[in-house]
């Protein structure tokens, strides 16, 4: 006998950390269980809307009348870190902005991250991957997973394609890791403010002596047109270059950790490595490590039997939203044989991730290397023990502790 879905009596609170790194928080259970739009509550007691089903999610991800310009006087504030600099989000390019701005931007940086130029940049990333994993092996076990490999994996490969010196990597890195993660307002002010002055003083040299590189186009291209100002520019750079690493570096560490702890589909891998493309798929699906894009409506907008009024916030969780039963059976199963393709991972319409294709081409060679390298790869410590990031920031593994 079907039970009726249950009703969500008190707004749930969001975002919340999860118990198992590859799996939504237990505390969103009743939004997985109930309507595919209901409300959640923020850190400062305002309840916006949630969107929890996927045909939902894709319609209203496409809808003009949901905005991302953060100067929107009732735009939603995750957390308090991020409305405490509220007014420094009015820079924010692309992420935080409508067309026509959005898209004059997005239009810049297309040609660079097409499946064209992806594919064109396969054989620079495995000799990145096969590198890397030569140092791991010559150091022999065991290895810290996210720094000797999943976070270098993706920031060499992004600051080839800006033209961004590697040498300067812990300096970005901690500086991204900061303002994603920052603990207080002020840690997440000072990341911003170094990696602006820092991309600034890159701009400046760049400008005296152009090298080669994403940035350097834009220099020669827009900057000097006028197409973009500086400081468009270093929002630009910011925003490219934080996204271009981190996000990659946490599906990396999630999606090892992931498949050491599923052997079964593993072995499936190992066995027949053509399935490595769909793989790919399923675990951005399955991990859905950019939880809670968020929007706020302009207009009242009716939509499964709900409406969102003009002013209301709009939070979409990824991580439920990838886990619709009506689209996706048993969602809580890894299984390399279905579509996953519809996946919210990268999000949907204008605002779908730039460097998407980018993304699925590091992440399978990254992987299928990793696990043809090292056969015997498994965990150092318990999983138990193996500490991930909380739930106000892109999920990952903090670290990774593997032997082979």
């Amino acid at each position: 006998m079907t039970k009726p879905a249950p009703t969500v009596s008190e707004p749930v609170a969001f975002p919340q950390d999860r118990t198992c790194p590859y799996h939504p928080p237990t505390a969103y259970d009743p939004l997985r269980e109930g309507r595919p739009l209901t409300r959640v509550t923020l850190y400062d007691g305002r309840d916006v809307w949630v969107v929890t089903g996927l045909t939902e999610a894709r319609a209203l991800l496409a809808d003009p009348r949901l905005s991302s310009d953060r100067t929107h006087p009732h735009f939603p504030m995750i957390t308090e870190r991020f409305a405490a600099i509220r007014e420094r989000d009015r820079r924010i390019a692309l992420v935080g902005r409508d067309d026509p701005e959005h898209h004059s931007e997005r239009r810049m940086l297309v040609p660079s991250f097409t499946l064209k130029r992806a594919t064109a940049l396969r054989p620079q990333i495995q000799e990145t991957v096969d590198r890397l994993l030569d140092a791991m092996e010559a150091a022999g076990p065991p290895a810290e997973l996210v720094g000797a490999f999943a976070l270098p994996v993706p920031s060499m490969v992004i600051c080839s394609l800006l033209g961004v010196p590697y040498a300067d990597h812990e300096f970005f890195e901690e500086q991204s890791r900061r303002l994603l993660r920052g603990p207080t307002a002020a840690d997440t002010q000072d990341a911003r403010d170094r990696l602006e002055a820092y991309f600034g003083d890159l701009i400046d040299r760049k400008r005296a002596e152009p090298g080669e590189g994403l940035l350097d186009e834009l220099i020669q291209e827009q900057l000097h047109d006028g197409a973009l100002d500086r400081d468009e520019l270093i929002s630009l750079a910011v925003i490219l270059l934080v996204a271009g690493h981190e996000t990659t570096a946490n599906m990396i560490s999630l999606g090892t950790f992931t498949l050491l702890r599923h052997p079964e589909q593993l072995a499936e891998l190992r066995t027949d490595p053509s399935l490595m493309s769909a793989a790919v798929e399923e675990l951005l699906r399955f991990l859905s490590i950019a939880d809670g894009l968020v929007r706020v409506a302009t207009e009242d907008i009716e939509i499964a039997g709900t409406t969102i009024r003009a002013g209301e916030g709009v939070l979409f969780s990824t991580s439920v939203i990838n886990r619709d039963t009506a689209v996706f059976p048993e969602p809580d199963t890894l299984d390399w044989h279905r579509s996953a393709r519809h996946h919210v991972a990268f999000g949907f319409g204008v605002h779908q991730c730039l460097g998407q294709n980018l993304a699925r081409t590091e992440l399978e060679i990254a992987l299928r290397s990793l696990f043809a390298r090292l056969p015997g790869l498994r965990l150092a410590a318990p999983a138990d023990e193996i500490p991930f990031k909380p739930g106000d920031t892109i999920q990952g593994m903090l670290e990774l502790p593997v032997t082979w």
